[in-house]
């Protein structure tokens, strides 16, 4: 399995020379079956969607979107996906089943229409599909993927648990344990799907928009702490942290400050970057 962050911040873009290591784009993660291979599944469409067009080798996306929930950083790079948005495309998009019964591509079209923008989902260009997901496993160009209801902000919400038969990528973005309750550390639950999605993965992909320092002040937007992250990791035994969906106004020396915080972990911890890459 290989993984590509194409998109690790937060809420919104962040743009300019103080985020230029770390990148600025929204949500989204490529995976595909090796590194010499193309992207098959694409989890969550923010602005790194962009990103994974470069990685295509001039051809057309194939493959799957598995979208965690609708809020506007893992979905509003949709229409901007040349890859995708293509006569030769084939792209199947799922994203969380709503407890109104809408179908996916009527969603979507709620914010990607006119007047908010030019065209709807169905006028994508290329063989599009849109369907909803319930918790429970799925197949995926050939990944078996089991989706779990996490708690957030705003909206049904997913984690994602990716397997080949041989690795395991834990997925779990825009998460908000202490809506459970504080935890036995103070930082949040550590519940049963959470750990479910982590348990034995080889890497966890967890949301750190904020740190613990910042839980009584900003966990109420919808967002784990980084500690969180590692806790869960160990408390699980996954065997790498990568800490994900920066704040936006978080800088490349912050996050820095905030991998030097984990250097001595027993569990290997990698703040994401845009570019970055996994062999799994």
């Amino acid at each position: 399995m290989h993984v590509t962050f194409c998109g690790v911040r937060g809420s919104t873009p962040s743009p300019g020379q103080d985020f230029a290591r770390y990148g600025g784009n929204t949500s989204c993660v490529a995976v595909g079956h090796s590194s010499s291979s193309r992207p098959v599944l694409l989890l969550d469409a923010g602005t790194g969607l962009s990103k994974v067009t470069p990685l295509l080798g001039g051809q057309a996306f194939a493959g799957t979107i598995a979208l965690t929930h609708l809020h506007w950083d893992h979905s509003l790079g949709l229409p901007f996906f040349r890859g995708g948005d293509h006569p030769d495309a084939r792209v199947s998009l799922l994203l969380p089943d709503q407890q109104d019964g809408r179908d996916a591509e009527s969603l979507l079209a709620r914010v990607m229409s006119p007047p908010f923008f030019p065209i709807e989902p169905g006028q994508l260009r290329g063989d599009w599909t849109f369907g909803t997901l319930s918790p429970g496993p799925f197949k995926a160009e050939g990944f078996s993927v089991e989706a779990r209801e996490i708690p957030h902000k705003g909206g049904r919400t997913f984690g994602y648990r990716v397997g080949d038969g041989h690795c395991v990528l834990a997925y779990v973005t825009d998460h908000c344990p202490t809506v459970l309750g504080p935890g036995p550390d103070g930082l949040g639950a550590y519940h049963e799907a959470a750990l479910a999605l982590a348990e034995g993965a080889d890497v966890l992909i967890h949301d750190a928009q904020i740190v613990a320092e910042e839980i009584a002040a900003e966990a109420y937007f919808g967002h784990a702490a980084a500690e969180y992250a590692v806790a869960l990791a160990a408390r699980a035994g996954a065997g790498h942290v990568v800490l994900f969906h920066h704040k936006p106004a978080r800088t490349d020396s912050e996050l820095d400050a905030i991998a030097a915080r984990f250097a001595s972990c027993a569990i290997p911890v990698t703040v994401a970057a845009e570019g970055l890459t996994l062999d799994l």
